[in-house]
């Protein structure tokens, strides 16, 4: 049977190969090491698990909600706004809660994105980015992720050359995979760029708290006018360390809040009710728990750059979020990212997410979750220094197994 229309435009998932073979090595009693999905393994913080186990009790609660979010969070993320970046919201008309970033970027897409609108997308990136677009039917232009005068040279090429103008341009700082922090004053360059040419900046800034450098990452809503072309979003899921409560947020221009508005009240009635007001005490503490789950990722981070190296694989110590973002060794490195994963579950029984699942410009690096605790990140890295030390041998096989292929 013929694919359907929209399902067409997608390519195979490449984290779903990956994702076979570490279920059929588990399946078969070995012990996979598991740092390939971001999926944290720190549990809630107390304090956020007391607060939904209080409210579910009411039945009040258990009715439907409101999709743009109850109002006591929308204004809990309008005063996290102002105390972390200095930045006034309407939490009426300017912040938006959604099922987490990612569905939050994905209705943003359908509510913006005509047939064949052209949106500017790093590459690598977080697959949502572009896929989100092409399922709306646009068309994605590759740029540079690093946050340098190269990418304004790219931006200033691709308005000049791309037919229709672009709509808009995508932003991801702290970046997921390649962990580059973007500072202020490249946000200020962006903004008056994209409000010269009448571009819309969305920005994905899910990993603002996860930083291990002494200044914290900022938010380009900080930079003056970029509320008029500006939609920024974010998540609890790694800064609380709530991935299964899918709860996010969009905030800023208030034309692209209330169109991603409507949208949402066609789809979904937002999150439970107890889930916002547990969202709502969190964002309101005092950041202790902000705290610790970054100094677990920093100690993490430590014990994976250090511990890899020692085993022979150089790990570029990541700025910020729960990843680091690694050449695939020299002697791997025509084989290509997702083949390099798949050896590693079979050879080392560590699992990494092979870089071209970014895009093709990531195929020479894979991402490397931290989201195992520090014992299992060393038991990782002698795993991988075993396999290393064999490398000669699993390269002739490799190459004898392609050639009778």
């Amino acid at each position: 049977m013929e694919e359907f229309h929209k399902t067409k435009r997608l390519p195979p998932y490449v984290f779903e190969q990956v994702n076979r073979l570490k279920a059929s090595a588990r399946a078969a009693g070995r012990d996979i090491i598991d740092l390939g999905m971001g999926n944290p393994d720190l549990p809630t913080p107390t304090s956020i698990v007391d607060k939904l186990c209080d409210t579910v009790r009411d039945p009040r609660t258990h009715r439907y909600s409101s999709s743009k979010g109850i109002p006591g969070l929308r204004r809990a993320q309008a005063a996290y706004y102002a105390r972390r970046f200095g930045v006034k919201l309407d939490p009426e008309r300017e912040v938006i809660a959604t099922l987490g970033s990612k569905e939050g970027f994905a209705n943003m897409a359908q509510a913006i994105t005509a047939p064949g609108d052209v949106v500017l997308c790093p590459d690598p990136t977080y697959p949502i980015h572009a896929f989100g677009f092409i399922m709306s039917g646009g068309v994605i232009r590759s740029m540079q992720v690093e946050p340098d005068e190269g990418f304004m040279t790219a931006l200033d090429r691709a308005v000049r050359h791309s037919i229709p103008k672009p709509l808009a341009v995508i932003l991801n700082y702290p970046s997921n995979p390649t962990a580059f922090v973007a500072s202020l004053d490249f946000y200020k360059e962006v903004v008056a760029f994209a409000r010269k040419h009448e571009l819309i900046i969305l920005s994905d800034l899910a990993y603002a708290e996860i930083y291990f450098d002494d200044a914290p990452p900022p938010s380009v809503l900080q930079v003056p006018g970029a509320m008029d072309v500006t939609v920024e979003f974010t998540s609890m899921s790694k800064t609380f360390s709530m991935p299964g409560w899918r709860m996010g947020f969009a905030v800023g221009n208030e034309r692209l809040i209330g169109a991603l508005a409507r949208v949402k009240s066609y789809l979904d009635y937002g999150a439970f009710t107890p889930i916002q007001v547990a969202a709502t005490a969190a964002l309101n503490g005092d950041g202790s728990e902000i705290a610790e789950v970054r100094e677990t990722y920093r100690k993490r981070r430590d014990v994976l750059v250090q511990s890899f190296a020692n085993a022979g694989f150089d790990v570029p110590p990541p700025q910020a979020t729960m990843f680091a973002w690694a050449p695939v060794p020299e002697k791997f490195r025509h084989l290509g990212s997702l083949e390099f994963s798949k050896l590693l579950i079979e050879k080392a029984e560590v699992a990494v997410a092979p870089g071209i699942g970014f895009g093709e410009h990531g195929d020479d690096h894979v991402r490397i979750a931290l989201v195992e605790n520090e014992h299992r990140i060393r038991q990782a890295a002698r795993n991988i220094k075993r396999f290393l030390q064999s490398a000669e041998t699993t390269l002739h096989n490799v190459v004898s197994l392609d050639a009778r292929r």
